[in-house]
């Protein structure tokens, strides 16, 4: 059938409409009549009000403040609406982060419509023209300075009297660890005049409240961009990204508040550091050394479980992420190691280090960056010297000594295991090698491991030394002769992951470490 002119009219015409309705009746419906693109930018800066102090919070005055500023839009985003409620101030845009399975998700991006977005802190006050300063200066940062230090692509203004301290930042993925510094200019190695009143080139922040302008695209594009704190939770992303902030010798005055009593404070501080542990907990930190090489533990310890599970094929979950033994992990082997060797040593078991400890001894001085356990041997005709061993194996239960470490029968075979503590299970597995046929040392309990052959007992008559975990521990006394015994030739200059069908050293660029 052909259409008529007036017919084919008239269905564009129903077509139009349709369209026309969707768009003006359904606009919030979920999902939309079409897709929902990210604004194109226009010249200006978003205010966004992020670290609220809950419940003390001043963010209707400081929304109040900024919001006076000639066309700059303010948002005050948060987990949840602030509580106590606040009034904000007409025109200032509250944007809840927490899904809520009845409203479509959170779409910040879509709220911020300038090339340019500040994050403002509780408490901040608004000075005119300084918004723009800041922007000016991103925008004139030298390309040069860039190449050489890193891309700058934040400003920084202090908020308050106090200015932070400008501090390098390095993060360690595979290592699970922030390393700061004292940040040292190369333009000023010789300038030991007061810095305060320059700019700075800084890897993070500390010590003051600041607030932080960059380009919107910038900011929307890390996995990130609205996690709390913010002053870490942007230095660490953009570390990660080679990228740099530049802090100004301006400020932003910050709102005068009562003096807090001491539980005002306690609960305050008690507060801020919940926040700063569950953002490193997001991104997988485990370990912060600070400027002064004190250390910032945030994994496991003796009363909490390892951070990691059963593990399966030899390979530890975390290898499969790209990443090796958690700090706080290798710390608590290191304990259960010294402890244990001191134990055999001191009773007259004869012992040596095993297998990949051994290695890594031989290699570092040090357990393998990557290992989840430490191997040691011992005599068989030897376990009775050593008290705890000589319980557990009357008992068959297992006995905790009185530093808390745990030892016990392991459940897969002929030998022992002395655990970190009853709630975290990072070990030392003890194998009570014999004397075999032909002078070869065997064991009752073969796993399947590689390195799990007879060797011949000329290795340990008499034992050697070797630097290990902070001691000297005992060892064969041709480490090299024995590790290639059971590993094969080179596996001091080539080592691998236990098991490289699975996860390889190669899958993770490495060739030495």
């Amino acid at each position: 059938m052909r259409l008529t002119p007036c017919q084919a009219a008239l269905a564009a015409a129903i077509a139009l409409n349709l369209v026309l309705l969707c768009s003006l009746l359904l606009p919030s419906v979920s999902p939309p009549c079409h897709p929902r693109a990210v604004p194109t930018a226009v010249p200006g800066v978003t205010v966004i009000l992020r670290d609220l102090d809950v419940p003390e919070h001043d963010v209707a005055a400081t929304a109040r403040s900024f919001a006076a500023l000639p066309g700059v839009p303010v948002l005050v985003v948060a987990e949840v609406a602030p509580y106590p409620p606040a009034s904000l101030p007409a025109g200032v845009t509250l944007l809840s982060l927490r899904p809520q399975p009845h409203r479509s998700p959170p779409r910040p991006e879509l709220a911020v419509r300038t090339r340019h977005v500040a994050l403002v802190p509780d408490g901040a006050r608004a000075v005119p023209g300084l918004l723009r300063r800041m922007r000016d200066a991103l925008e004139a940062v030298d390309d040069d300075d860039d190449d050489r230090d890193g891309v700058t692509k934040m400003v920084a203004a202090a908020v308050g009297r106090r200015r932070p301290r400008c501090l390098s930042l390095e993060v360690d993925v595979k290592a699970w660890t922030v390393r700061y510094g004292h940040q040292n200019d190369h333009d000023d190695q010789n300038d030991h005049s007061d810095r305060s009143d320059r700019n700075q080139r800084c890897g993070a922040l500390d010590g003051a409240p600041a607030v932080l302008l960059l380009r919107t695209r910038d900011l929307f594009s890390l996995p990130f961009p609205l996690s709390s704190p913010v002053l870490p939770s942007l230095s660490i992303q953009a570390a990660l990204r080679g990228w740099r902030l530049l802090l100004l010798p301006d400020s932003f005055p910050q709102a005068p508040r009562p003096p807090a009593s001491p539980h005002e404070r306690w609960k305050a501080q008690t507060a801020a550091a919940a926040r700063h542990r569950a953002l490193l907990a997001l991104f997988g930190v485990k370990l912060e050394v600070l400027p002064d090489g004190s250390r910032r533990w945030h994994g496991c310890s003796k009363d909490t479980p390892r951070c990691f599970g059963t593990v399966r094929s030899q390979t530890p979950e975390y290898l499969l992420e790209g990443r090796w033994t958690p700090p706080c992990c290798l710390r608590a082997l290191r304990a259960t190691a010294r402890h244990v060797l001191a134990q055999l040593e001191a009773a007259g078991v004869r012992h040596w280090l095993e297998g990949g400890t051994l290695l890594g001894a031989v290699r570092l001085g040090d357990i393998i960056p990557w290992d989840y356990d430490v191997d040691v041997g011992l005599y068989r005709d030897d376990v009775p010297k050593c008290r705890w061993l000589a319980a557990v194996q009357a008992t068959g239960r297992p006995v905790e000594d009185p530093e808390g470490f745990l030892w016990e029968k392991a459940a897969e075979g002929e030998f022992f295991r002395v655990h970190f503590s009853r709630a975290n299970r990072l070990h030392v597995d003890l194998w009570p090698f014999h004397a075999g046929r032909g002078g070869m040392m065997t064991k009752e309990t073969w796993l399947g491991h590689r390195q799990d052959v007879e060797f011949p007992e000329s290795f340990l008559v008499p034992l050697g030394s070797v630097a290990f975990a902070g001691l000297v521990a005992k060892a064969p006394n041709d480490p090299r002769a024995f590790l290639e015994f059971k590993f094969g030739p080179g596996v001091i200059e080539r080592p691998e992951y236990p098991n490289p069908a699975v996860r390889s050293l190669a899958q993770d660029n490495k060739t030495s470490w």
